[in-house]
């Protein structure tokens, strides 16, 4: 009987898993591959194998561009989840007719190109445009200041971009956490923002890791963003691999780069595995005990 369970459960898990092993695993493991390739006169790939691209990662340049990338991508994911938890937590707390208006609200960006709404951003903070116009008006900034083509500019259009990323998981979490314990709260002294603080958050924490990962993943991977509205200034890292595989076609360093950036992804997901697995034991250990 466990052998047919496993049979069956076997026969559904195959499609997924030849879709996943066919177009992710392997591509992911061509492109470590190719990174230990040299390069050919031509470009393209020759036979052999080299350290040169992994040594070229080493650079002043490329040590910088990782850096602008990660912390661009850390401080888009913080802002986001800072801007989603006072949305989820009105969102849960409304009535089903209005909570599902807020739920349209939220993915209509979705209903246009991406590329649009960046070239949309662009034309608002162009030096010419209505923002820029308006604040400029009201004396906050100078005829000279740029709104456009710096890094400011790419965490804010990022911050917009994956925002409806951030919110819908916490929305999710917030929408099954018991707010009776907040009223507890604070008819027990707590102001309602230590109780959003000291009990929602903590209630929340999976929807919570659920939003830094769906926010920080594509955030790192961005390429017409800080292409469109940061400038050569801004570049990160995906910019730099676009570069390397056509402009260059220098595909063992764009592949260095590619690698590099799928590691920078699983290390903070392997880092919170682990902490997950550590806690739920010592949970364990401290209710054995």
């Amino acid at each position: 009987m466990s052998n047919r369970n496993s049979q069956q459960e076997l026969a559904l898990t195959m499609p997924s898993l030849s879709w996943l092993i066919t177009f992710f695993l392997l591509p992911s493991l061509l492109i470590f591959a190719y990174a230990f390739k040299p390069k050919g006169f031509y470009g393209g790939i020759v036979d052999g194998w080299t350290l040169d691209n992994i040594r070229a990662l080493f650079n002043w340049n490329i040590l910088l561009l990782i850096w602008r990338t990660l912390w661009l991508s850390s401080a888009a994911t913080l802002l986001s989840i800072l801007l989603a938890m006072p949305i989820g937590y009105h969102m849960a707390t409304l009535s089903k007719g209005k909570r599902n208006l807020f739920l349209i609200l939220v993915v209509i960006p979705f209903w246009s190109s991406l590329l649009i709404r960046i070239f949309a951003w662009k034309i608002v903070l162009h030096p010419e445009g209505i923002l820029h116009r308006a604040l400029e008006a009201i004396a906050i900034i100078s005829p000279e200041t740029m709104l456009l083509y710096n890094a400011p500019a790419v965490l804010f259009v990022m911050t917009y971009t994956f925002l409806p990323f951030a919110i819908l998981p916490i929305y999710a979490a917030a929408s099954k956490f018991n707010f009776s314990l907040i009223e507890a709260a604070i008819d027990l002294g707590a102001s309602r923002l230590q109780a959003f603080i000291k009990i929602f958050i903590p209630g929340i924490q999976k929807g919570i890791t659920t939003a830094f990962f769906m926010v920080f993943i594509p955030a790192v991977g961005s390429y017409i963003i800080p292409d469109l509205v940061g400038g050569t200034s801004s570049d990160m890292i995906c910019n730099r691999i676009a570069q390397k595989t056509l402009a260059e076609r220098n595909l063992p360093e764009a592949s260095a780069l590619a690698a590099l950036l799928m590691l920078s992804l699983l290390a903070p997901m392997i880092a919170l595995e682990r902490y997950n697995n550590r806690k739920k034991k010592f949970a364990g250990a401290r209710n054995r005990e």
